[in-house]
């Protein structure tokens, strides 16, 4: 489905009823790498998801990086249209500082979060430098400068060598990104907030999920994370790395039905 968002059209997809479950996605994905938690959850919610500016079906804005507050408001104003008043919001990666500027910006709106695979710390100095080499190599030489520097880090070892299928699809998904849709993601990456002084002021209930294979948010960083949220639960998953939900998606699947149970 699509509908327009500030003049954008924005691709977006809802299943189910019930209480509403507001999906993010990771760089450089799009919406359909949560297909297997909306075929696990839309029997008891309204799960929502929507490709950010440039992925995926959604149009490019190519005036500006793709800044994690962008993501957020479109995510908050889809929200409006589909007259959902409250939402459990669920960010991976990029989708998790998306989760925190949701968590900012539509306090009211937020009744859980889950953060996957992501973390509260700003980028360092460095890592500003190597998101904006890589954005200008994407540029120059395309979505494959992309593929060869995040794909050996983007799912954990087990993956690369027991599921070559999801690498390949994965690898076909990044290749059909437009390359100034990644390099404005990049750029909005490097741009976003630090988050850590927010942790202690999440009130509503929160879930931490890592894999325990993760070499981009490593779980050490995850549990310092939860550990500054009060009262969240955090729940390494097994056999998976930074798109855990992909991985091991049974895992997660039983630890987000069991955490929105409560």
């Amino acid at each position: 489905m699509r509908t327009r968002i500030d003049g954008f059209e924005i691709e977006y997809d809802v299943r189910g009823k019930g209480p509403a479950v507001l999906l993010f996605h990771a760089f450089p994905l799009g919406l359909s790498m949560w297909e297997p938690q909306v075929e696990a959850l839309a029997t008891t919610h309204c799960v929502v998801r929507f490709d950010a500016r440039g992925f995926g079906g959604s149009q490019l804005d190519d005036v500006a990086p793709l800044v994690m507050e962008r993501i957020a408001d479109d995510g908050a104003y889809l929200l409006d249209q589909l007259w959902i008043d409250k939402a459990v919001v669920h960010g991976c990666s990029m989708g998790g500082y998306a989760a925190f500027a949701f968590a900012r910006r539509h306090t009211k709106r937020l009744a859980g979060l889950v953060l996957q695979d992501t973390r509260a710390a700003a980028d360092t100095p460095g890592g500003r430098a190597s998101r904006a080499a890589l954005a200008a190599k994407v540029l120059e030489e395309g979505a494959a400068a992309a593929v060869d520097a995040l794909l050996p880090k983007l799912v954990g070892e087990t993956s690369h060598r027991e599921r070559a299928a999801l690498v390949a699809t994965l690898r076909e998904r990044i290749l059909a990104t437009s390359p100034r849709a990644i390099a404005n993601g990049l750029c909005g990456l490097a741009a976003r907030a630090d988050a850590r002084a927010m942790l202690p002021r999440i009130t509503v209930p929160t879930l931490v999920l890592v894999g325990e294979e993760d070499v981009l948010t490593p779980a050490e960083e995850a549990k310092a994370m939860a550990g500054a949220i009060p009262g969240t639960r955090l729940e390494v998953v097994p056999r998976a790395g930074h798109l855990a939900n992909l991985e091991n998606p049974d895992a997660v699947n039983a630890a987000l039905r069991s955490f929105l149970s409560r």
